[in-house]
This record gives C-alpha cells, structure tokens and sequence, in this order.
C-alpha cells in the first residue's frame, strides 16, 4: 500500500504508474481517494475541534460550580449535551472515509522502480543474465516424472485417488533427494547470517490481507471452513506477518530470516494443474529467506539475495538466468522482482525455480511494522523474500541437468552429505 501523501501531492505520479501496469481500471480510485481524503480531513478536525470544546467546557464547569455560579454552569452543561450529540455522526462518518479510503488504497498497485521494463504480462520479462553453460547432451533426457518412476520415487495415481489431482507420492531416493535440498539450503542460508525458522502454517485473514492483494489471495489461498485461518501460499506470509503492529529498534535491522513450510496453493488461472507431473501442484514444500530492513538498504538487499539463488543452484550444476519482471507481470505490493530460472535439457527452454522481490514499505504499511530511528521518528521497514529452494519443481531441474546416459543421477559434492555419502542414484 502506498503513502496517502503521495495521492495527496501527486496524484498524476500514481496514474503514470497504474498505466505502466496496464491497469487503466483503477484510475478513477486515485481521485475518488483524493475527494474522501479532504472530506476525511475536514470531518476530522471538524470532530476533534468538538472534542476539544466539550474538554475545556467541562473545565469551564468546574471553576463555575466552585464559585457557586449554578446558573451559568447548568447553561454549559446543557451546550456540551448538544456537542456531544453531535460528535457521533462525525465519528461514524470519519470510520466510514477511513474505511472507504483503505479499501481503495489497498487496490492502487505499489510504486514500481524506475527501471522496471514496461511490458503486459510475463511474455515480455526480460532476461538480464546466464550463469553456466546451458548443455543439451547426446542422449534424451526423459520426462521428469518417468526419471522419478525408474526410482519407484513418484505415484501420481495413488495420490489422485487419495487426494485428487495436483497431489504427489514421493518415494526412496527421490523423496530422500527431496529432504536433502531443503537441508542443504537451510545450512546454506544459516552460513549466510540467515536466521532459522520454522513459521506457523495457517494464519488469520488480517495477516493474508497484510501480505498480499485481494486477487492474490482469491486465486492462491486455502481458507479453513468456519475458522478465520488461512493455509500459507509460502512462508513470507507468516514470516513477515511475525512483526504485525511493531516497532522495532534500529539496533535490530537488519533482520535475515530463513524459513522452512510447506505450501499450499489453490493454482486459479490460465497455468492450471498439471495431470503427470510435479510442475505445478497444490502442495509443495519450500525454504524461503525474507528481509526486514531500512529503506536506504533494501537495494542492496535485493541483489544480495537473488545472488545467493544464483550461487545454490550453481553448486548443484544447475545452470540459470535472472529473468527481469516485467510491469504487467509485477504484483500489486512489488516494487521490483526477477525470477531465476533453471534450464531444462529436456524443453531446451529455462523455467522458474525462484522468484526474488523488493516490496518497499507496501507490506509494512498494511501491517503496521516499523521502526524507531536513532531520532527517535518511526518509520517503516521495506521487506523483501525470496525463493530459496522449493521442491518438487526444483528436482526437475536438477534430475534433468544431473542424469547421466545409464539413467542414473550424480549426486554433487555438497549434497552427498545429505544424501549419507551417496555419489550417485541408480535406477531400480
């Protein structure tokens, strides 16, 4: 959610920018905010002028009864009845703008970097860099859930009788290699200075609202029925949902969290579910790293932090590319994002496997986090995530670039450890 002051001083500022994102529909929101916003004000000042008046008469009262000046001080009290009628209706009409104005402020997308390419949709994201030698070798590379069957490690029809479909068995040595990368990435995120954590799973609507714009939630998260609880969609949610209404101390910035869920999606929309395989589905499991930290930082953050998927997927022999977030492809709350993407030897194409974000103070002000400068004024914090690991998908890519002509699967040097010393998986 964007500052009021910005509609308030430069309202042609946020239109430039709806445009850029191709969302033309919510134009009229900038002025309707701006007329409720002076209406808001005015009612406002209005209300706290009577509160103020009812104050100093009361005041006025006591002064009078103490000079046995009955008369004039009953005349008060009856003035501040008719005051204090009106203060009511102000203070209805005051929660009623503010209301209105909320709802329209969380609809208005978040001021996107400058340097964003404009573009409608993920079509025209824009590929910035490649880290490794994209290789296609001479043998075929199969599919990848027939690569987890010659493990006996996938059983998609055993799961779609239990659980329909969009669900998985992972078994062996696949659902071993599963585990492994979630515990490597951990320990890989941990030597970074990155914090341990283990969130909760669901969460109350205010928190989804928090994180996250309504379309979002409609097209991704699981509510439970007749509860105010949420399935998290990735552990961001909660994890930046732990600091809802504080005010940290500067002292405690910044602060670098690795957390491990499992996640739950709906998957609404054009992607859908896929029937084989383990590409897009609705649960997964999945080791994120968020940031909260000063606004003069969050740059820095930013690069730092997609770095760190570049360097992980590289010491799996996975090679990659950073892929820039187009406008249009841009969530509401995003001010910049990139994907990194894994390259498949099978499609001879890349598909993501990260997605890293800089969401400024958008998510802090919805939820209220902030911080108290060495001045002593609060600001907000800017928050960013990022994808650090997130299997099932990720093993497509690491399957694919590690299998070998005889169908096995190498295991490199830093995951051997997980994997109790294994250098390779043979086909059963």
């Amino acid at each position: 959610m964007i500052s009021i002051d910005l509609i308030r001083n430069n309202r042609e500022l946020v239109k430039e920018n709806i445009k850029k994102k191709f969302q033309d529909h919510k134009l009229g929101l900038v002025d309707e905010v701006y007329e409720m916003d002076i209406e808001y004000r005015k009612i406002k000042v209005l209300a706290d002028e009577k509160r103020s008046k009812v104050n100093s008469l009361s005041k006025e009262i006591g002064n009078l009864m103490a000079n046995k000046k009955i008369d004039e001080a009953n005349k008060i009290k009856e003035e501040i009845s008719l005051i204090k009628k009106e203060i009511p209706t102000l203070e209805e009409k005051e929660i009623e703008l503010e209301n209105e104005i909320n709802k329209r402020m969380r609809v208005i997308p978040n001021i996107i970097a400058s340097d964003v390419p404009i573009g409608k949709d993920d079509s025209e994201n824009v590929e910035e860099m490649r880290f490794g030698e994209p290789i296609v070798p001479a043998y075929e590379i199969p599919y990848h859930a027939d690569i987890m069957a010659s493990f006996n490690g996938l059983d998609k029809d055993a799961a779609g009788r239990v659980s329909g479909n969009g669900f998985y068995y992972l078994m062996g040595d696949i659902a071993r290699l599963h585990s492994a990368v979630l515990a490597y990435a951990r320990d890989f995120m941990i030597d970074k200075g990155f914090t341990y954590c283990i969130p909760p799973f669901m969460i109350h609507g205010d928190a989804v609202s928090g994180v996250m714009s309504f379309e979002e939630q409609e097209n991704m998260m699981y509510k439970i029925e007749n509860e105010d609880l949420y399935l998290i969609g990735t552990s961001e949610h909660s994890m930046i949902a732990k600091f809802k209404d504080q005010i940290l101390k500067e002292s405690d910035l910044p602060i670098t969290m690795t957390s491990y869920s499992p996640c739950f999606r709906k998957e609404v929309g054009a992607h859908g579910i896929e029937e084989r395989g383990v590409y897009r589905i609705h649960q997964f499991e999945k080791q994120e790293m968020v940031v909260l930290c000063k606004k003069e930082d969050s740059e820095e953050w930013y690069n730092k932090m997609w770095n760190y998927s570049v360097e992980l997927f590289r010491s799996l022999n996975i090679p990659v590319r950073k892929l820039v977030c187009c406008s249009g492809d841009l969530a509401d709350l995003k001010y910049r994002s990139c994907d990194i993407e894994a390259w498949s030897p099978r499609q001879k194409a890349y598909f993501e496997v990260c997605s890293c974000s800089n969401l400024t103070d958008a998510q802090a002000r919805r939820l209220k986090i902030r911080y108290k400068n060495n001045n002593g004024d609060k600001e907000f914090v800017h928050t960013l995530n990022n994808t650090v690991i997130a299997p099932p998908r990720m093993l497509i890519a690491f399957l694919e670039n590690n299998l070998q002509e005889d169908g096995s699967v190498i295991i490199p040097k830093v995951l051997q450890p997980y994997m109790g010393g294994k250098e390779k998986l043979e086909t059963k």
